[in-house]
């Protein structure tokens, strides 16, 4: 359930406390950084507050809550209830599939073919399952982001799977990828399921739109790349006579004919 702004979640908790749990309003207002504890609030009181909180937007209040104050519960309801992050971005590659496969999922090229990363480190392969460690370019504050995720291809189905093993702000991620023939080329499909953990910079809504607007610029870099990649190869001349062989007339089958 969609919950509103803070400053009226905040104002929504405080009434739930003031009205079910015995809080007192003048003592809220003088001190509205004070913990629910600070204020007063027990656990007969944080017990009203988890049945109410649960009831009006299905999300569960822990223990540690009356450590938080009323506007840190706001923020922790306000994190739960957001619906979990999900995104689907694609894009037509005029390729071969067979090409668009091996260059996508050749994790060690991935420098190479994404703007945003730095180095891939394969850390880990058992089959069509490899376990690597990404590191991003540095950002405006000069930090490098660093994960390690794991992919599990499967060529039968042009499927992949993956997930990040070292979450960071994420309390999940998961990935698949798909591969379908059209007329136009191979359509690569990213699809994202995700949830922030509450102490991340930004929630489910945000990174949704982040994740969008940059697997946008992402998708549309790879087309090129593998686009101009398959143009080259088609380009290439084919191995032909050699002009030793054509100054001698040797045979251009080879020298098994001498």
């Amino acid at each position: 359930m969609t919950v509103t702004d803070d400053d009226s979640l905040t104002a929504e908790i405080t009434d739930i406390l003031v009205t079910n749990c015995g809080l007192d309003p003048e003592a809220a207002a003088r001190a509205p950084a004070a913990s629910l504890e600070e204020l007063g609030m027990d656990s007969l009181a944080l017990l009203e507050l988890s049945a109410v909180v649960a009831d009006r937007w299905q999300v569960s209040i822990p223990e540690q809550a009356a450590q938080l104050s009323i506007p840190g519960v706001a923020d922790l309801v306000a994190r739960r209830a957001d619906p979990p992050g999900h995104t689907e971005n694609s894009v037509v590659i005029a390729a071969p599939l067979e090409l668009v496969w091996s260059v996508t999922n050749d994790v060690a090229g991935w420098p190479d073919l994404f703007t945003e990363y730095a180095r891939a480190e394969i850390l880990h392969r058992d089959g069509d399952t490899v376990r690597f460690r990404l590191t991003m370019h540095p950002d405006e504050n000069g930090v490098a982001w660093s994960w390690v995720s794991e992919r599990t291809a499967d060529p039968a189905t042009r499927q992949v799977r993956a997930h990040r093993v070292e979450t960071g702000p994420f309390e999940y991620m998961r990935i698949r990828w798909t591969y379908t023939e059209e007329l136009d080329g191979v359509r690569m499909t990213w699809v994202q399921d995700f949830a922030m953990k509450p102490t991340a910079p930004v929630d489910n809504a945000g990174m949704t739109d982040r994740i969008n607007t940059n697997s946008a610029v992402q998708l549309a870099v790879i087309r090129e790349r593998v686009e101009r990649l398959a143009r080259d190869r088609t380009t290439t001349p084919p191995t032909s006579v050699t002009p030793t062989a054509v100054a001698t007339g040797a045979s251009a089958t080879g020298a098994d004919d001498e």
